[in-house]
């Protein structure tokens, strides 16, 4: 598997450093490099990138403003960032906007290399996982190097946890934890049946027994609903109206 990258750094040295250890792995291919997260823009909203070596700190927008205005604007599905920077105490929000990795400046190559790896891990991993249609309305998915396959109608909601995601089922004592992004998940489940809520919660709307203000209710689960899944969550209240 080789996996299109782009590089996004205000630091010449930087940025050059990154997009030589690109060129030097041979499981990814350097699609651009760039020093500021406006030029790069274009490049990730036409399609065909997997990684992105994002500098947290830079003039226009930070790396995380960027990540976060692409995380609500759903033009995250496609790719993954992986975090550089000199700085550790970015590492939680680097999590909290759904970052495979963080590294932290200055890294030599092998520690580039662990990235990259985790990189290809990760899309490996979601080339098992099928899409859901009509006639097998299943989800396969990687878990404790197995696949297993899920029936949709026994999905109660799904979380997302740092690098995972673990979908919670009735019925099941154990829930299934997979090596995967949330919104890589959603974007297979269907609309009709299934509602994202909040940041870290995707939900099945026909296992909803409970709605409160600003909370969704599943079995003895109680789940709020983030501020920008407002408008989603009012369809749900409608079909309740």
């Amino acid at each position: 598997m080789t996996l299109n990258c782009i590089a996004v750094d205000d630091e010449p040295l930087a940025l050059n450093l990154i997009a030589g250890y690109i060129r030097q792995t041979p499981f990814l291919s350097l699609k651009g490099s760039y020093s500021s997260a406006m030029e790069a823009l274009p490049v990730l909203l036409a399609g065909g990138i997997q990684l992105v070596f994002l500098d947290i700190q830079m003039p226009d927008f930070s790396g995380l403003e960027f990540s976060k205005m692409l995380q609500r604007s759903n033009a995250t599905s496609d790719f993954r960032v992986i975090f550089t920077t000199a700085y550790d105490r970015y590492a939680i929000e680097g999590y909290q906007v759904d970052a495979l990795y963080y590294l932290l400046k200055p890294f030599n190559y092998q520690e580039f290399l662990q990235a990259a790896l985790k990189g290809v891990n990760y899309f490996e991993r979601q080339a098992t996982f099928e899409t859901v249609n009509a006639d097998e309305p299943y989800l396969y998915v990687k878990s404790d190097y197995k696949t297993v396959r899920i029936d949709l109608r026994k999905i109660t909601y799904i979380e997302s946890l740092k690098d995972y995601v673990i979908i919670h089922l009735t019925g099941e004592a154990k829930a299934i934890k997979t090596l995967m992004s949330l919104k890589s998940i959603e974007d297979r489940l269907p609309a009709d049946r299934f509602l994202r809520i909040h940041r870290s919660f995707v939900v099945s709307m026909a296992q909803v027994h409970a709605i409160g203000k600003n909370t969704v209710h599943i079995g003895g689960q109680e789940i709020s609903v983030g501020d920008q899944y407002r408008e989603a969550f009012q369809r749900l209240v409608d079909r309740w109206a």
